[in-house]
């Protein structure tokens, strides 16, 4: 078995934290850990994942897989992992890892743990922990078919250095132009001075009580005072005062910063599912019934067109 293997979350060549948080992870298993990596111009990146512990790092590039796309990226994967039997792999609890790891799971007909908070990965077994029922009560799963494939959370785990070998592995292209059963034509990031959503330390979001963009723009100065990213409820999405990348919640996007600053947000399951496991909650809203002060550490009954301001205030000074 070649041990665990971390597929690598990046885009033009930027490395989401989550995959160093995942590399640090596997080192606790004891076995051999690789970053995975396809892409186009991806080579120069191996020294980082060395950094952090893999031990090798398997490359592939190809025009093919300068953008996502699961009918190549599953192709490549399944003839990876037929190859040199990996114990494990694991993915990022992303939109591209999610639809990555399940279809890679029904190819290979293995068992496959989602939104992974905890793990425990042993020869021929992973027994994972996962949040059930948006968040209210926390699952244990075993997967034993192999490999093993889990979909771990960003945030959840720490990132240490440890240096690794960093050996640089090349397997042969196995993916054909064939495979590409979805074209994107074009692509436009949305480009932000802020930090990304599921990888900031403070988050601040905006629900419904924010009544229209005038409140989202409250919202959006104190987070910048923060140095925060900014989030949304369904209801601040649906009405177009932010976009849909900014979701957070069961539908959208789901984060664990160290502080998430909930304002005019009632606090619906839904929403509660996204952002419940963040280190330290704060809440404004008018409600004192709330369901967002369940789970708040600290919480404030008031009008967050009064109480942000006010905060905005201190902090400027």
């Amino acid at each position: 078995m070649a041990g665990t293997w971390v597929f690598v979350e990046q885009r033009d060549g930027n490395i989401r934290k989550v995959t160093f948080e995942m590399l640090t992870e596997a080192k606790k298993y004891g076995d051999e850990v690789s970053a995975v990596v396809f892409g186009k111009g991806v080579k120069g990146l191996a020294p980082e994942f060395a950094k952090f512990g893999a031990d090798k790092v398997y490359v592939v590039e190809g025009d093919i897989f300068a953008d996502y796309n699961t009918g190549a990226y599953v192709a490549q994967m399944v003839a990876m992992i037929n190859e040199f039997k990996p114990n494990a792999v694991l993915f990022a609890h992303s939109f591209n890892g999610r639809d990555f790891a399940s279809r890679l799971a029904q190819k290979l007909e293995a068992g496959l743990a989602t939104d992974v908070i905890a793990a425990e990965i042993s020869a021929g077994k992973g027994v994972f922990t996962r949040a059930i029922y948006a968040g209210k009560a926390l699952a244990k799963a075993e997967v034993t078919t192999s490999p093993i494939l889990a979909t771990i959370r960003p945030g959840v785990f720490g990132v240490a250095e440890g240096a690794g070998a960093g050996a640089v592995v090349e397997p042969a292209v196995a993916a054909s132009a064939g495979d590409v059963y979805q074209v994107v034509k074009e692509f436009k990031p949305t480009v932000s001075a802020r930090p990304e959503l599921t990888e900031a330390e403070v988050v601040v979001s905006g629900g419904r009580g924010c009544k229209g963009p005038e409140g989202i723009k409250i919202v959006e100065e104190f987070a910048d005072l923060l140095g925060a990213a900014v989030g949304g409820s369904r209801a601040s999405i649906d009405s177009g005062w932010l976009g849909h990348e900014l979701q957070v919640g069961q539908t959208g996007k789901v984060v664990n910063p160290n502080l998430y600053v909930a304002c005019g947000i009632s606090g619906a399951i839904q929403h509660l599912a996204g952002m419940s496991s963040s280190k330290f909650i704060a809440a404004v809203n008018t409600d004192t019934e709330a369901p967002i002060f369940n789970v708040s550490d600290f919480g404030v009954v008031g009008d967050l067109f009064k109480v942000v301001p006010l905060l905005v205030a201190e902090l400027k000074k």
